[in-house]
């Protein structure tokens, strides 16, 4: 019976998932050379070079490898080879033994070293094997020191170089998976697989550049470099290297010997001696006394996977053990770290995993004090601003605080001048604990080192510390916390009428609130944001509605209730329109336009003066309730008259056409003559 179309296509696609990363990229490239012949294979070159890759639909749009431009060229598919006369490559290549086919794939000096080491009647005679062949160019690049000490001996060296490039069955490229490892024939040495989602396939870090050519006695992989035995552990590397002196002392004082000689697949970017010279000796020494900032050093330095340079082609994140991520990408021949080439020597291969030198300390924000990471980050300024008022002692130590750093656009147009006074703000903008942004919760209390109680304000579309809002992810240091925040935060100082009455632009408003008998309300705790009036708003009326209005205080009162909502809104919770209900029952509708603040559309000339109940707007204009207000045109109740006019004239071009409407018509010019008392 026939298997349902649905079905057949799920196995289908099953079936294509379970492609290894390396077939899907060379599946790519057949159907991007598709046009050009059956079995053409699209590749992209390095400009200048010999470095050919299959490519993804990524790189093909792209057309770049580690930064660099590509061309692209169209070339015969493994395993097959072209026809004179013949579009593409539509024949199979001849099926012979492996030593044979050393010679068709690019691979003749291995085939000459091969007989030179008497391994030639093995590879042409019965068996199953798989060979991992240096390319000519492999060979070619080693130093005339190492080749030599290969060759010589007897050529016994030169065969167990070969032999440790060989597996004794045949393993195809879905065979190799990445992270196991495969006995060589010579000793059982263990040779390192890692096959990478990019499709890249590495042999001891050498990039597989031609794979799958069958044999009648196994299988053929050309590699791009001439692999060595790999004994030495991570850790054992670390204590024979000079150049890792200081990296072996960290390591021993953290207890990381143990995890780096064990079995895994880790990727250690060991910091060299020079790495630890450029950091300030104050700096070095604190983290080294310090056992879980120097842990924490450290395992930022190690790569939960092994990542060999040659899998590398394009920018990727990596995590560490610490816990955080590293932009490990490529610029030409060069690895790099968060965008810097420090990699100084790249794979080195360790029996559980690979090694690369780099001469630059990698320090992460959990072995940073406070005042490193704002001086690493957008709030320099303040820790300049900091610093000049003496308050560095609390941002170095062991006092576990929060600051609350403006960012650098805060002071565009300079420092403030330190003075008592702004010693005294500057202490307000650091709590005394450790937080982290995502555990506020609105409402909460926190305490300054400045003895202030700062409310935190939970909106939609941003978290707030009294008029300051985060700008940026917190960053968490050894033990402290850096908020990046908008602007320079203002601690309440009083209620709400304590503000308005300590201010001169408020006198009227005051006077008319105590008129109406409000002043209790805006005094008792609560949470109001009120858009105050300001004296020059007051004159701005007619001299006789003024009058009116503070000769009658229920009016009054009504008036200034829509000038208050019974909820906190500061400004930077104010994206495109924000609705308050007021205290009087009507909405007010708050804006933001060209970064000023509107208010029923009105701007406000001065936002969030922060009150302990509340936050108070300064509005130049005196707010109406829509019941209030003079009533424009299209507000005027309905005319009778009016409306039945326009139903008449509605209808009158319809009954014209409709001798059934005429009646209906008629009665509408009857009703209207009844309201207008004729024309």
């Amino acid at each position: 019976m026939a298997r349902p179309l649905p079905l057949l296509l799920l196995a289908l696609g099953l079936a294509a998932a379970a492609k290894s990363p390396y077939q899907q990229v060379l599946q790519h490239s057949r159907l991007r050379g598709r046009q050009h012949g059956p079995n053409v294979c699209a590749v992209q070159k390095l400009i200048g070079t010999n470095r050919k890759y299959f490519t993804n639909c990524k790189q093909w749009y792209q057309r770049k490898i580690c930064g660099k431009s590509t061309v692209i060229s169209y070339e015969c598919c493994p395993g097959y080879e072209k026809v004179p006369g013949e579009k593409g490559c539509p024949a199979a290549l001849p099926l012979s033994n492996i030593y044979e086919t050393l010679g068709v794939v690019g691979s003749a000096t291995t085939q000459l070293y091969s007989d030179r080491s008497n391994l030639r009647p093995e590879i042409e005679g019965p068996g199953s094997f798989t060979i991992f062949a240096p390319s000519n160019e492999a060979w070619a690049s080693l130093s005339a020191e190492t080749l030599d000490s290969l060759v010589s001996n007897v050529n016994i060296e030169l065969l167990n170089a070969l032999r440790y490039h060989m597996v004794d069955k045949r393993v195809l490229t879905d065979d190799l998976k990445h992270g196991t490892t495969l006995n060589s024939m010579y000793q059982n040495l263990p040779i390192q697989i890692h096959h990478y989602p990019n499709g890249i396939v590495t042999v001891n870090c050498a990039r597989l550049l031609k794979a799958d050519h069958h044999a009648t006695n196994g299988v053929v992989h050309v590699i791009d470099k001439v692999i060595a035995t790999t004994t030495n552990t991570i850790q054992q590397i670390i204590e024979t290297e000079d150049s890792l002196e200081t990296l072996r002392t960290a390591v021993a004082a953290s207890d990381l010997s143990s995890l780096l000689e064990s079995e895994g697949q880790y990727t250690l970017l060991a910091p060299t001696n020079e790495a630890f010279e450029k950091i300030p000796r104050e700096t070095l020494n604190r983290i080294l006394g310090d056992p879980e900032a120097l842990r924490d050093l450290l395992n930022h330095h190690i790569l939960k996977s092994a990542m060999c340079a040659e899998a590398i082609i394009a920018g990727l994140t990596m995590e560490t053990l610490e816990g955080t991520t590293l932009d490990v990408g490529c610029s030409g021949e060069e690895l790099t770290l968060n965008g810097k080439p420090i990699i100084a020597n790249k794979d080195v291969l360790a029996t559980n995993g690979v090694v690369h030198f780099v001469n630059e300390l990698l320090i992460p924000d959990s072995a940073k004090t406070v005042f490193e990471l704002a001086q690493e980050s957008e709030v320099s300024k303040s820790t300049d601003l900091f610093r000049q008022a003496g308050l560095s002692s609390h941002l170095t130590g062991s006092e576990q605080v929060t600051l609350l750093a403006p960012v650098n656009n805060v002071f565009k147009d300079g420092l403030p001048v330190i003075d008592s006074n702004m010693r005294n703000l500057l202490l307000n903008h650091i709590v005394k604990d450790q937080l982290s942004s995502k555990y506020l919760y609105h409402g909460q209390k926190l305490q300054t080192l400045g003895d202030k109680e700062l409310r935190v304000f939970v909106y939609r579309n941003n978290l707030c510390i009294e008029n300051a809002c985060i700008a940026a992810h917190d960053k968490r240091g050894r033990f402290g916390t850096l908020f990046s925040v908008d602007k320079m935060l203002t601690p309440p100082t009083g209620s709400v009428m304590d503000v308005l009455k300590a201010d001169h632009r408020f006198s009227t408003l005051v006077a008319a609130i105590q008129s109406a008998g409000l002043t209790e309300n805006l005094n008792r705790p609560g949470t109001f944001t009120v858009f105050a009036p300001t004296n020059e708003a007051f004159q701005a009326m007619p001299q006789g509605e003024l009058n009116k209005l503070m000769g009658n205080a229920k009016e009054l009162a009504n008036i200034l209730k829509f000038h208050v909502a019974d909820e906190i809104l500061v400004s930077g919770a104010v994206n495109a329109l924000v609705r308050l209900k007021s205290m009087q029952g009507d909405k007010l509708e708050v804006s933001m336009k060209n970064n000023v603040i509107h208010i029923n559309k009105e701007p406000v000339a001065e936002s969030d003066i922060m009150a302990t109940n509340g936050v108070i707007y300064a509005v130049n204009s005196v707010l109406q309730p829509q019941a209030s207000r003079p009533q424009e045109r299209g507000d005027e109740p309905a005319d009778p008259a009016l409306e039945i006019f326009k139903q008449a004239s509605a209808l009158s071009k319809v009954s014209q056409r409709n001798p059934r409407l005429a009646p209906v018509y008629s009665r509408i010019l009857a009703r209207m003559k009844e309201h207008s008392g004729g024309f």
